[in-house]
């Protein structure tokens, strides 16, 4: 079977996904980073009424001439308005954020203004017409559409939907994915470690990037290389409702790789498998029922790697966010000389380093897909496409940021 190029891999996957998931309405303060199931309408004016911008007075323009004496005839504050209205040679002390009285049109900021006995300012320095009001509606006005489907509700997009009068959104519910650790020779942390075996990692970093994505992780242990084990984990994650499954290890073909068979079995139709990466090559995707199974290699930086590039994606696209598909790399400068690559694209552990000419990225030189030292030291992944030709120090390349 041919190589799968990654982004002819990562379009199918997405185009796999069923629908996004299905609309909720939550309590404003239950919506943090969870993504729009529907446009967002202003409810109201922000601000709803003229404001200061400054402490000082509300005036007249037409008064603000230097040493000029304006009478103070009240106070505006935030909540508690100037009842009255403003007539010519008259001034109201005003705070920032308070309503202006009628008749005024410009703040005379305080330090622009001497007190003359206790009702009486003398200006000091002119001010244009208008000059630190904020006008009705600056910020938006009811009815204007601020924040589209798709949108993940981060600290400003929430503090926007509260002055727009909203309590509750209505928000995308956030995908299950179920995790799927695989093999006779794992077992949990703090267990006893045969002379054979290893201690499963894979499964809790996956569910910390899923989490991290904005879905719910739901851990279905260790199935061992058999059947019906691996037909028992299989239909637990379907019961679930589980909307997306993530196995790890066993994808491939070996004489102890039952994953993909097994997942056959139960019906799976088989989407690609082998991918034109390096780490990551033998991942596996499939629909199984309107669950979207993703087969990760077994080694831990390959099944992370995997994770970044594909399954961040495919939590975005099953959240209803347009921007699943987008590019995720940036602009780097090699920090060394670099050989030419073959037919499958590289994602190498790499340190970052901030330079004049920019972010500089030094590769590490061991890049076993078995290191998870060298992944947790790593600040991005430098990308060598298939077929690059060798590359000298401080030549362009493409990074994907990890932390």
């Amino acid at each position: 079977m041919a190589l799968t190029p990654v982004p002819v891999a990562l379009r199918a996957l997405l185009g796999s996904v069923p629908a996004p998931t299905a609309p909720e309405t939550l309590p404003l303060a239950q919506c943090a980073g969870r993504v729009l199931a529907e446009d967002v309408m202003a409810l109201r004016t922000q601000p709803p009424f003229a404001n200061s911008a400054m402490d000082g007075y509300a005036v007249r323009a037409d008064d603000l001439l230097p040493a000029n004496e304006l009478l103070v005839i009240g106070e505006s504050a935030a909540g508690r308005a100037f009842a009255g209205r403003l007539e010519p040679g008259q001034a109201v002390r005003i705070f920032t954020g308070a309503p202006m009285p009628d008749g005024a049109d410009t703040i005379l900021i305080q330090e622009n203004a001497d007190g003359v006995g206790s009702t009486t300012i003398r200006v000091r320095e002119s001010a244009p017409k208008g000059k630190f009001v904020r006008p009705a509606g600056l910020d938006f006005r009811k009815g204007d559409v601020l924040l589209g489907a798709g949108r993940r509700l981060d600290s400003a997009a929430l503090g926007l939907a509260a002055a727009m009068g909203h309590p509750t959104l209505h928000v995308r519910r956030k995908p299950l994915v179920a995790i799927l650790a695989t093999g006779d020779e794992l077992v949990l942390p703090g267990e006893p470690v045969g002379p054979d075996q290893i201690v499963a990692s894979n499964s809790f970093s996956l569910a910390a990037l899923v989490e991290q994505a904005g879905a719910t992780a739901l851990d279905l242990g260790i199935a061992r290389d058999n059947y019906p084990d691996l037909a028992t984990k299989i239909e637990r994650a379907r019961t679930a409702g589980a909307d997306v499954l993530i196995t790890l290890g066993g994808a491939s073909v070996g004489e102890h790789d039952l994953v993909q068979e097994a997942l056959k079995r139960q019906g799976m139709e088989l989407g690609f498998w082998k991918i034109a990466m390096r780490p990551g090559k033998p991942m596996m995707t499939g629909l199984l029922g309107p669950m979207v199974v993703v087969g990760l290699p077994g080694n831990p930086v390959s099944s992370i790697v995997c994770g970044h590039l594909f399954v961040l994606p495919l939590i975005e696209a099953l959240q209803g966010m347009p921007s699943a598909d987008r590019d995720r790399s940036e602009p780097a400068i090699l920090g060394c000389d670099m050989p030419a690559n073959d037919e499958r694209e590289d994602y190498l552990r790499a340190e970052l380093v901030l330079t004049e000419a920019g972010w500089q990225v030094t590769p590490f030189e061991k890049q076993d897909s078995s290191m998870l030292g060298t992944l947790a030291r790593a600040d991005a992944l430098a990308i060598r496409p298939a077929f690059a030709e060798p590359a000298k120090k401080h030549a362009p390349c493409r990074i994907i940021r990890l932390r």
